[in-house]
């Protein structure tokens, strides 16, 4: 006898059953549907680069999570983000490509974190970067916030803001503070204020980066300002003059801000917020983080900002870029926790199931091509199994219609179409059956893929 091994997933890494799977790809397919809208071009890199391709930068969180490994001589190691592989794939392809580069991409990161609820190892991002050559307007980084507004909309969802600050602010604050030289150890414990809140970052700062207790209540007494946009810019005015780059920042800030309105973006969907700093070490300007409303304890589900040296690791040629990542994994599965996946929308593999009801399974075969060439998705079954059994395949699987085929049909060359959601049965010739199958399917596919609470309750 075979020994067998016992099946099983490792920690931190997400597999679905068919329904949720299903689930998942309908929300794949609005964010590539969405990013298509703003003239963005699907790229797909490779999972696996040479380490020092992907370390190039180094340091930081990075080169702690990454997952790294050897074969033969070759050092190589696991994409950690899909904009490092980006900035490697723009210096290596600068003069095929057309400036400004506007790409996006789904695909899995790995990371070597420690495996909690919600946070994975292998995990979905969804990113949009575009990428310039020697310079990128600042008017890219205020299209940013319209493209993510869009793409939670057409998700389902009204509830979120959309929250962004300037590196060069808080640069130059710190520059301003005498603290230049610790800015990004002290930004990188700022940007984790709303997972651990304030008094455990003012310990990371004064513990870990050695600040005095005068200075982090300087820095946490800063990054609280708020009030409406237009307060929390007047308030920021008030430290002008005194260092380049915060004034650099400030005017950046301001314009992001004028255009959002033209762009389609809410005011109320839009912050600025001097808490965002974001961890990764390669952010330069404009930052972004994307909160749900209503659940406040997932943290962002949409974040990124401006880097304008990432590609100077790979050539000498300026490459500034800005864009956002959605962690979706992450995203699907608090949403599916708090059961705001919507569960009305089809998730059946086929939209129609035939079945024969005579020895010969050939004018079943025949409907279901029919169907096909309609872009009706059909099964066939095929089992020699009771109609009960078959019926009940259709129900497990969710499948909206079953086309029956039976001696009377054959004789009158036409189909039964049942609808298994609400039991009703016509008779049609097949091209009529694809129709009415069709505007079925149109109706139940209608409807949001994330249902807000209001709309759940």
């Amino acid at each position: 006898m075979m020994n067998q091994i016992k099946p099983r997933t490792l920690s931190g890494f997400m597999e679905l059953l068919p329904a949720p799977q299903m689930q998942m790809e309908r929300m794949m397919e609005i964010l590539r549907r969405t990013y298509s809208l703003y003239g963005f071009t699907p790229l797909d890199t490779p999972a696996i680069e040479s380490a020092e391709v992907l370390l190039a930068k180094g340091g930081g969180e990075t080169e702690k999570q990454i997952y790294r490994f050897s074969k033969g001589d070759a050092d190589l190691a696991l994409r950690f983000d899909l904009t490092v592989p980006l900035a490697k794939y723009v210096a290596l392809h600068a003069n095929e490509l057309t400036f400004p580069f506007r790409r996006y991409q789904i695909g899995k990161v790995y990371r070597g974190e420690r495996a909690q609820r919600g946070r994975f190892r292998e995990f979905y991002q969804a990113d949009i970067d575009i990428i310039g050559d020697g310079k990128l307007d600042i008017l890219n980084e205020a299209e940013i916030p319209a493209i993510i507004y869009k793409t939670f909309r057409s998700l389902g969802l009204s509830r979120f803001q959309i929250r962004v600050n300037n590196r060069k602010i808080l640069n130059g604050f710190y520059a301003m503070t005498g603290l230049a030289d610790r800015s990004g150890d002290i930004m990188r414990a700022v940007d984790k204020l709303d997972k651990i809140g304030p008094d455990k970052v003012s310990t990371i700062l004064q513990e870990d980066c050695g600040l005095t207790h005068e200075q982090t209540v300087e820095i946490l007494s800063f990054i609280s300002i708020t009030g409406s946009n237009e307060a929390v810019l007047e308030s920021l005015a008030g430290y002008m003059g005194r260092d380049s780059m915060f004034d650099q920042g400030l005017e950046e800030l301001r314009q992001v801000t004028a255009y959002l309105g033209q762009f389609g973006v809410p005011a109320e969907n839009f912050a600025v917020d001097l808490t965002i700093a974001r961890g990764l070490d390669y952010y330069t300007g404009t930052v972004y983080e994307t909160t749900l409303l209503d659940h406040p304890e997932i943290g962002s589900v949409c974040s990124g900002g401006r880097y304008d040296n990432l590609a100077g690791y790979y050539t000498d040629r300026e490459l500034p870029g800005v864009g956002i990542s959605i962690g979706l994994t992450r995203l699907f599965y608090v949403l599916g926790e708090q059961s705001l996946l919507n569960p009305a929308l089809p998730t059946a593999p086929a939209d129609a199931l035939v079945l024969s009801m005579t020895p010969d399974p050939g004018p079943a075969i025949e409907v279901a091509t029919c169907l096909r060439n309609a872009g009706i998705r059909t099964q066939v079954y095929l089992e020699q199994k009771k109609f009960k059994q078959k019926m009940s395949y259709a129900d497990k699987l969710g499948i909206p219609y079953a086309v029956l085929l039976g001696e009377d049909e054959l004789r009158e060359g036409k189909c039964s179409v049942k609808d298994l959601t609400t039991g009703t049965q016509v008779t049609l010739p097949p091209e009529e059956a694809a129709r009415l199958i069709a505007q079925g399917m149109a109706e139940k596919n209608q409807g949001p893929v994330i249902l807000e609470e209001k709309e759940y309750n």
